[in-house]
C-alpha cells in the first residue's frame, strides 16, 4: 500500500502569506496547491492576523496536513516589523497547534540551501528550482513569490525529514553523505 503525506509550508507576513501544499505519495513529492494571501487591504495588525488564522484553518480543513513547515522571522534592524512578522508566524502556528499538527520551523537561509544549493539565493532562484524539481508548469506558477516561499518551506521539510532512517539521524546532508559513500554518485 503506498503511504501518503500531506506537508504544509507557510511563508508567514504580515502584508502578504504565501503558503504551498505537498503531497508525497511513495516518497515522490508533488505539488497539490500555492497561493498567498493579501492581507494590505487590512488596516488593523490585529484584524490581519484573525485573517492569517482563518485562512490557516480553512487551508488545514481543505488539505487536510500532516505536518506543518514554516519559516522562521529573520533578524532585521527594525524591531517593530520583526514583532509583527512574529506574531503573524505565531498565529499561524497557534491554527496548526489547534488541530494538532505537528510543526516545524526552518531559517530562510536553510529553506534557500534546501532548494538551490545556496543560502543566499534569490527568491526567483527558488521559484525556479521549485518549478524544476516538482515539475510545474509555467501556468500553475504564481507571480507572487511569497507562495513559492511557502511551497519552498514545505519541501525544505520533506528533504529535511529524508535525513532520518530508522533510529539513525544525520545532521545534514553531508553527514548522509559520508555515512553512504557506496550511495553518493562522483
Amino acid at each position: 500500500m503506498q503511504k501518503e503525506r500531506i506537508i504544509m509550508g507557510i511563508d508567514p507576513g504580515t502584508q502578504v502569506m504565501g503558503y504551498g501544499i505537498l503531497r508525497v505519495l511513495d516518497n515522490k513529492p508533488s505539488l497539490m496547491a500555492m497561493g498567498v494571501m493579501q492581507l494590505g487591504k487590512y488596516g488593523d495588525h490585529y484584524l490581519k492576523l484573525a485573517r492569517i488564522y482563518a485562512r490557516v484553518i480553512g487551508l488545514i480543513e481543505e488539505f487536510l496536513p500532516d505536518e506543518l513547515a514554516i519559516e522562521a522571522p529573520f533578524f532585521g534592524k527594525n524591531v517593530q516589523s520583526m514583532l509583527k512578522l512574529g506574531r503573524a508566524q505565531g498565529v499561524a502556528m497557534a491554527a496548526a497547534i489547534s488541530r494538532d499538527i505537528p510543526i516545524f520551523e526552518y531559517a530562510p537561509l536553510k529553506i534557500k540551501m534546501a532548494i538551490t544549493g545556496n543560502g543566499r539565493a534569490a527568491k526567483e532562484q527558488v521559484a525556479y528550482m521549485l518549478q524544476k524539481i516538482l515539475h510545474i508548469p509555467d501556468e500553475n506558477m504564481l507571480p507572487q513569490l511569497d507562495a513559492s516561499d511557502g511551497l519552498a518551506a514545505a519541501l525544505c521539510h520533506f528533504y529535511q525529514s529524508g535525513l532520518t532512517t530508522g533510529d539513525v539521524k544525520y545532521k545534514d546532508w553531508k553527514d548522509f553523505a559520508n555515512r553512504h559513500q557506496d550511495k553518493v554518485r562522483k
